[in-house]
């Protein structure tokens, strides 16, 4: 695992994952049984991926209002989880593959052997999951990812929301998960790869493909 020393959602951090898959997309690439998509899905994310390797940065539209309020009370969620389990959480920015070639961004980084992904969901999405007290589903690539990606043991899926009770989770590592992941990602990245070769032969393509 690598750490990118750069602040989440900030310009610096938007170009350093900018063309790398990353955990909380991976749902382009599996649906949430691990199984490989097929279809229209991935071959956009792989026109998304090119398009942002061959801009360095962001594609417009990113950023929306949701993602703004949830990170404000993600800020509320971080020092409540320390406090009542009485773990720090460590922020990092950007987190990558050995080979700095898939990346995450997770909400923290839990001791030696684990992290955290904090969900502030809206408050009937945020009962539901209550009710079910089992990790929801749309998340599970992002958490079994983002141990995949940091080759971390365990991960705690958090999801917050003012006024009522937390729900707080363990979801241990399982190796058969992250084997179907490893495989289907590095698939994607050799196939980017030759894609991005191929744009670059078009025209000469931008400075770094020269």
């Amino acid at each position: 695992m690598k750490i990118i020393e750069v602040q989440q959602n900030s310009l610096e951090w938007l170009v350093a994952r900018a063309g790398l898959p990353t955990a909380s997309e991976f749902d382009n690439l599996l649906t949430p049984k691990f199984e490989p998509r097929k279809g229209q899905m991935p071959e956009t994310y792989m026109a998304q991926k090119l398009a942002e390797r061959w801009l360095g940065g962001p594609l417009p539209g990113y950023q929306t209002l949701d993602m703004d309020f949830g990170k404000i009370l993600e800020e509320e969620a971080k020092p409540y989880y320390e406090f009542q389990y009485n773990e720090p959480i460590q922020s990092v920015g950007l987190v990558t593959t050995d080979d700095g070639i898939i990346g995450a961004s997770p909400d923290g980084l839990i001791g030696e052997h684990g992290g955290i992904e904090i969900k502030c969901p809206a408050p009937h999405t945020h009962v539901k999951y209550l009710m079910a007290g089992k990790l929801p589903e749309d998340y599970a690539l992002q958490v079994h990812g983002s141990m995949f990606v940091t080759g971390r043991n365990w991960w705690k899926f958090m999801s917050y929301r003012r006024r009522f009770p937390p729900l707080v989770l363990t979801i241990e590592r399982d190796e058969k998960i992250t084997g179907i992941i490893a495989e289907v990602l590095y698939s994607f990245c050799g196939k980017l790869e030759a894609a991005y070769v191929r744009l670059c032969e078009m025209n000469g393509g931008p400075p770094a493909c020269k």
